[in-house]
């Protein structure tokens, strides 16, 4: 049955299934991001801003109208946007949801003007508009699309002809950006995009989501002596979100033009998220805090980036080490920083999942037949996830063994004692009890009223929890941190191992850390950006 319009929860199916796909063809859109510099890693970004639109919808109530589900798709892409491809993103999500919100249902009219919204919005976010990229793609898409409701045509005639324009125009790229065309791939955001508009045929028909295809991705050039990784261009990728008037604006754009390039900035009513490439820091948070107030502020070094990008190349196939060994390790993690420190801890191929996203049996089966080893230990990471690894090595010729690692810091601990030359069953045994010798702990915000052994727990409370328990209830990041580790830190310990998550920041961790040097300062503390969403900090203590 071919669906004749959209109502409320045919969109939020469009949505959950625009980010499976972004999901399964995370890394073939990771390999191809070349332009301008290697900015994140598109698939990446563009998957965690879909992914914070998705924690959003599911947080409205059980049957919500159009309208406040367009709305959730809006804020939930402004607010968890990330990289230059997730904030372009962001702001073709809203331009469409704009035109959604004011209808009743959406049939193909409502569709093509939504297009011709979502494309204005995204040639506005961006400073210096630049063909061959995303923004050629939507463009094109919804001109067909506007092309195809003019003619009367409905809904799935309008989906189709915009699909089949943005395939043409994702295929010419390389024709309007020399750095594709040399590189030998297509845009990574075009693609990343056109992935939308095919979880929505799948909404209206049931036709399947495309899988990933084989790519090799771009090339990358000899290290040079004048820039690392050989790259030209700004070194720093700057994001934060401004609470700033919106007249003030336009002067924070021009402060960031004199200084950057790849400048997006969108949002509206007071708050808004920027992003910038510059090789001056100072200067881009500056004219932030000349505008109004930076927060959640994200520094990555580009070059860095391409030098990691280029090692994972030349040592990963497909997600997997090219090298076979005798027993491989198959991680769950959430959060880019995580998976490059698994990675850099002999971790074989990584599963994205974690706390609110847990991967099937199935997920976890494909990275096991994957890695080129006959024996493999899953490290699940997480509770929910252990019973789901139990079932791997019963669904494969391949020995699985699992070590029911309940939390990132203990998988981190686990690996320290990793032989690959082993056996599954002496690995497992070796790495369950170097996990088993961390306590560890996790910091989040809660999402709604409960009770707890620590008391009454009110939404948007700050909570410190440790062996799948709330032993803190705080105000503040810093007091629910600090008072965690206040509750389960003796003298005995020796390291405390802090995992920044994408909601935290460099004044409170370097505040954590100096409340740890003051309290305890015997201590050994070591930090990591982990990435990971929800949980500000993870924490290890050994």
């Amino acid at each position: 049955m071919t669906l004749t319009s959209i109502d409320a929860g045919a969109l939020r199916s469009v949505m959950t299934g625009f980010a499976e796909a972004l999901s399964s063809h995370r890394e073939v859109l990771n390999l191809l991001n070349v332009y301008p510099v290697p900015d994140g890693d598109t698939g990446t970004n563009m998957f965690m801003t879909v992914e914070s639109v998705v924690t959003g919808l599911d947080e409205l109530d059980p049957d919500p109208d159009l309208g406040s589900v367009a709305g959730a798709i809006s804020h939930g892409s402004l607010m968890g946007a990330r990289g230059n491809s997730g904030v372009i993103l962001s702001q073709i999500l809203r331009g469409l949801m704009d035109v959604v919100a004011g209808s009743g249902e959406v049939g193909g009219r409502v569709l093509a003007d939504g297009m011709a919204s979502a494309s204005a919005a995204a040639y506005t976010a961006v400073m210096r508009p630049v063909e061959g990229t995303i923004l050629t793609v939507v463009r094109e898409s919804s001109t067909a699309a506007l092309g195809a409701a003019d003619d009367g045509g409905d809904l799935l005639a309008v989906a189709e002809a915009a699909r089949a324009a943005g395939g043409e125009a994702l295929e010419r790229t390389p024709e309007l950006l020399p750095v594709l065309a040399e590189a030998g791939v297509v845009d990574a955001g075009g693609s990343g995009f056109l992935l939308l508009l095919d979880s929505l045929l799948t909404t209206l028909d049931g036709r399947p989501l495309p899988a990933p295809p084989e790519v090799s991705g771009p090339a990358v050039g000899p290290v040079g002596d004048s820039h690392p990784s050989g790259q030209d261009g700004t070194r720093y990728e700057v994001m934060y979100f401004l609470d700033a008037l919106d007249d003030a604006v336009p002067a924070f754009k021009e402060a960031w033009d004199s200084i950057g390039d790849s400048i997006v900035v969108v949002g509206g009513d007071g708050i808004w998220n920027c992003h910038v490439h510059t090789d001056d820091i100072g200067a881009a948070i500056e004219a932030g805090i000349a505008a109004g107030r930076p927060h959640r502020i994200r520094v990555t070094d580009l070059y860095e980036e391409v030098e990691e990008q280029a090692w994972v190349r030349d040592h990963i196939d497909d997600g997997g080490p090219t090298d076979p060994v005798d027993c491989a390790v198959v991680a769950v993690a959430n959060g880019e920083g995580l998976r490059q420190i698994f990675r850099s801890l002999g971790v074989g191929r990584v599963v994205l999942g974690g706390q609110s996203m847990n991967p099937s049996t199935t997920d976890l089966l494909e990275a096991v037949e994957a890695v080129p080893a006959d024996e493999v230990v899953l490290l699940p990471n997480n509770g929910n996830i252990i019973p789901v690894a139990e079932q791997v090595d019963g669904q494969t010729s391949k020995t699985v063994r699992v070590v029911p690692t309940r939390g990132v810091t203990e998988g981190f601990a686990s690996l320290l004692e990793y032989d690959p030359c082993g056996t599954a069953d002496g690995n497992v045994a070796a790495m369950a009890r170097a996990a088993s010798a961390v306590l560890a702990g996790e910091v989040t915000v809660a999402v709604r009223d409960a009770g707890s052994e620590a008391g009454a727990i009110s939404e948007g409370d700050h909570l410190g929890l440790s062996g799948g328990k709330v032993r803190v209830i705080a105000d503040s990041l810093i007091a629910a941190t600090t008072g965690l580790l206040d509750a389960v830190v003796t003298g005995e310990h020796e390291l405390v191992t802090l995992i920044e998550g994408a909601d935290a920041d460099e004044a409170t961790t370097a505040a954590i850390v100096s409340w740890l040097k003051a309290e305890h300062p015997d201590l050994e503390v070591e930090t990591h950006v982990g990435g990971q969403p929800l949980y500000p900090y993870y924490l290890g203590i050994e």
